[in-house]
């Protein structure tokens, strides 16, 4: 073990401290729930760290915790009770607008949406990933991204706008 697991383990911290922003953003915007997403971003890291000896490409390891991230938030979706609402007595605290992407509306109109396109457009569209990328991180062909992409867009328009969803953003964008 000795220098070459320190050195392993200095790559994932820093590939930690790059990566954790992007996949906590994800996972909130996946969820619309900042200790759930905290939950799902640290799994997902962990779910990387026990692979990490098997990525040998290290420029592929934010793609390979993007999409653990992806399935695994995908399998507490498909996890009997899972629902994205909590029984409380008190009411719960609305998205923090300062947190990043956290528009209201925005986080309204994603929770409407299926998981599948939910985590499409957040791929596409906040973290800037093509078609292929996404694909590949949703494990799935380009043409269910555009498919899924081009619904997803239908439910929002009317819930955001034509102003926040033109016709044609980004839809055909590979």
């Amino acid at each position: 073990m000795g220098a070459r697991s320190d050195s392993s383990d200095g790559e994932f911290t820093e590939f930690v401290h790059v990566a954790w922003p992007g996949l906590y953003r994800s996972a909130y915007l996946l969820l619309g729930d900042l200790g759930l997403a905290e939950d799902l971003a640290q799994t997902a890291l962990a779910k990387t760290y026990t692979a990490w000896a098997r990525i040998e490409d290290r420029s592929s390891a934010r793609a390979y915790a993007q999409r653990t991230l992806v399935n695994t938030a995908s399998s507490w979706f498909r996890k009997r009770g899972w629902r994205n609402e909590r029984p409380s007595a008190d009411l719960p605290e609305r998205p923090d607008a300062r947190h990043p992407g956290a528009r209201i509306e925005i986080m309204e109109a994603l929770a409407q949406l299926p998981p599948r396109q939910r985590a499409v457009v957040v791929l596409r569209y906040y973290e800037d990933l093509s078609v292929a990328e996404t694909a590949d991180a949703l494990g799935c062909s380009t043409g269910t991204v555009k498919s899924q992409t081009f619904e997803a867009f239908a439910k929002l328009r009317p819930l955001l706008g034509d102003a926040a969803i033109p016709e044609t953003l980004g839809v055909h964008r590979g």
